[in-house]
């Protein structure tokens, strides 16, 4: 058996070579991989520093030759951040169309990513110390909330606390959820602590119930951005 083996992987060998050398024919096209079973692809992205993960592992950036093994199927990632993740899968198996020779792949734009700013004032207590009475702040509080987010869940002036409902905006490959709480923490000096809570599910329509596929974000969508400065600005 062994025998009959060597003597196959012989054959292929210098076939190859009689094909490359006597016949002149391009080894790209038939070669020894191909014969064994193995398809090359070569792989490019339109973002040049965009990592290209294949089955599981980072393996480059940008291009790189992606190998398809025989009876087999290799799984193709490529991630860059402000882009959408994208997948394709090649397979090498009988009855199934060819991995082709070359694959260009078109990154598009992330559109969560583009409708948000990347802050330092997502998911802190930020303090705000008022000079103002507060009846006035309080008012002024429920004002600026209301303007930005419909529902405002919960609110106590006497202890001075409020909670908005959550905000929920879906994306492409995302879903956002936002919401505004705010907590008296002194009277004198009359001080409040707003906290504005970004989170992430990393997926597509999440319901906003779901607390388990959420995330703290270090993002926060534009439309709330002028929250807290604003909030900083007119209660003091």
């Amino acid at each position: 058996m062994l025998k009959k083996i060597s003597l196959i992987l012989l054959f292929l060998f210098v076939f190859n070579d009689f094909q490359a050398n006597t016949l002149n024919i391009n080894t790209d096209d038939v070669n020894l991989e191909n014969l064994i079973g193995k398809r090359k692809i070569e792989f490019g992205v339109s973002e040049s520093d965009a990592e290209i993960w294949i089955n599981g592992r980072l393996l480059g950036k940008g291009n790189l030759v992606v190998v398809v093994s025989s009876n087999s199927c290799t799984t193709v990632i490529v991630k860059k951040i402000g882009f959408l993740i994208e997948k394709i899968e090649f397979c090498n198996r009988k009855g199934m169309a060819k991995p082709p020779k070359s694959y260009y792949m078109q990154l598009v734009r992330d559109d969560a990513f583009d409708a948000s700013i990347q802050t330092d004032i997502a998911n802190v207590d930020i303090e705000l110390k008022c000079t103002i009475s507060k009846n006035k702040a309080w008012k002024l509080i429920n004002q600026i909330i209301l303007s930005n987010i419909d529902v405002i869940e919960m609110t106590d002036k006497e202890t001075g606390y409020l909670r908005t409902a959550w905000s929920l905006k879906i994306f492409k490959q995302n879903t956002i959820r936002t919401r505004i709480i705010i907590k008296q923490t002194s009277d004198a000096p009359l001080t409040f602590k707003v906290k504005l809570v970004s989170e992430e599910s990393g997926l597509p329509m999440t319901s906003v119930k779901s607390d388990e596929f959420y995330k703290e974000w270090d993002r926060v969508l534009r439309s709330y951005s002028n929250v807290i400065p604003e909030l900083q600005a007119r209660i003091k």
